[in-house]
């Protein structure tokens, strides 16, 4: 907490000042977390001051927002690429990242608890900056560090905002932005450390090195054979311990094809919406029951099965884009509708899919 307070006050976040009349003040609170590694072991705990967003108004306290998340694809792609041509792979992590961003809007919070200054109870912190919970903040705190890495040269990808790329001569670096951890993919490595100074010298950066567990995804490298795995274990150990099926027996059979779900499964009477209530995976299964309930721990114990399993890339002889599409044909028993499937392969690996509903009934084959 006394670190987390140390960079409130080292990046100027707030001034101390008497509320204005008719001003509106938000609260903050302390979040806490432990902070694991890919094998799920204590790295460090963590204290973060979160200011309590949902009470602002937009219009008011707030203009624009957005999510800053790089899409799944691009990453995919970044991966496939790294492992191609066998390039560096580091990781960065911005302290506080969005304490970078300047606050224009006028926003009074609260003196954070534990440190409210003595014989001043009725003063309130007027923020400069942003902070954690306020809808503004990921906003803000892309175009600065939009602005900031394209002044080193970097150009941002016309697909994906949080891609970006830097070319010199036989050279190139990419960087991922995914909220406060930086992704650094480049076929130099004196190229890659000059970004990084860069970086530190603009942001308080912590340098991961070497990239090992990044966004929930595991990544174990054999750069001699040029392959690049990923798996989601810690994850999945994760889901099964939150379902209460980390004991269940794992297996590696998919889902039998001949289970199709229909409304006609919804509960009928009192007697059978009484007894989902009972059922501790009514949450993931909505009105669903019965033999639905059954496939949801069969996919359970699959995900115990294959979560050692890995999404693999690896050099190719051609770096060749290979998609498949198909589609079933009335496959909903409720809308008759079709549902539409397709996966994209990059470097021997997955770099895109999507199985979806079809808007419209196809009335053909040909039509699906």
């Amino acid at each position: 907490m006394k670190d987390e307070m140390n960079s409130m006050a080292n990046n100027q976040v707030w001034d101390f000042v008497e509320l204005p009349k008719d001003a509106k003040v938000i609260g903050c609170k302390w979040v806490f977390k432990t902070k694991r590694d890919s094998s799920s072991n204590i790295e460090r705990y963590k204290a973060r001051l979160v200011a309590k967003g949902f009470n602002q108004q937009e219009g008011i306290d707030y203009h624009d927002i957005f999510s800053l998340v790089s899409n799944k694809d691009s990453f995919m792609i970044i991966m496939a690429l790294v492992a191609h041509f066998d390039m560096v792979l580091h990781q960065m992590d911005v302290k506080t990242a969005f304490l970078n961003g300047d606050l224009e809007d006028k926003v009074y919070m609260k003196q954070p608890e534990g440190f409210i200054a003595n014989g001043n109870d009725h003063i309130v912190c007027k923020l400069k900056k942003f902070i954690y919970g306020l809808k503004q903040e990921s906003h803000q705190w892309y175009f600065k560090f939009h602005d900031v890495i394209s002044s080193f040269g970097f150009i941002e990808n016309v697909m994906d905002q949080y891609i970006y790329h830097k070319i010199s001569g036989s050279k190139i670096i990419f960087l991922v932005l995914y909220v406060d951890d930086i992704l650094l993919a480049s076929n130099d490595l004196g190229l890659l450390h000059e970004v990084k100074r860069f970086l530190s010298q603009q942001f308080d950066m912590k340098d991961m090195g070497e990239v090992t567990y990044v966004i929930g995804i595991k990544i174990k490298r054999d750069r001699s054979q040029r392959i690049l795995g990923l798996s989601q274990e810690t994850y999945i150990n994760k889901v099964l311990e939150g379902f209460h099926m980390k004991d269940c027996s794992p297996s590696i059979a998919s889902i039998a094809n001949g289970d199709r779900f229909s409304l006609n499964q919804c509960p009928s009477n009192d007697l059978e919406r009484k007894e989902m209530k009972n059922i501790p995976y009514a949450s993931t299964l909505g009105s669903l029951m019965s033999r639905t309930l059954e496939s949801c721990k069969e996919s359970h114990e699959i995900l115990k099965g294959t979560r050692d399993y890995k999404l693999t890339y690896r050099r190719s002889d051609h770096l060749d884009v290979v998609g498949y599409s198909d589609s079933d044909f009335f496959g909903c028993l409720d809308s008759r509708k079709s549902t539409s499937r397709y996966v994209f392969l990059l470097a021997g690996g997955a770099i895109s899919w999507r199985s979806a509903k079809q808007t419209l009934v196809a009335t053909s084959t040909i039509e699906a």
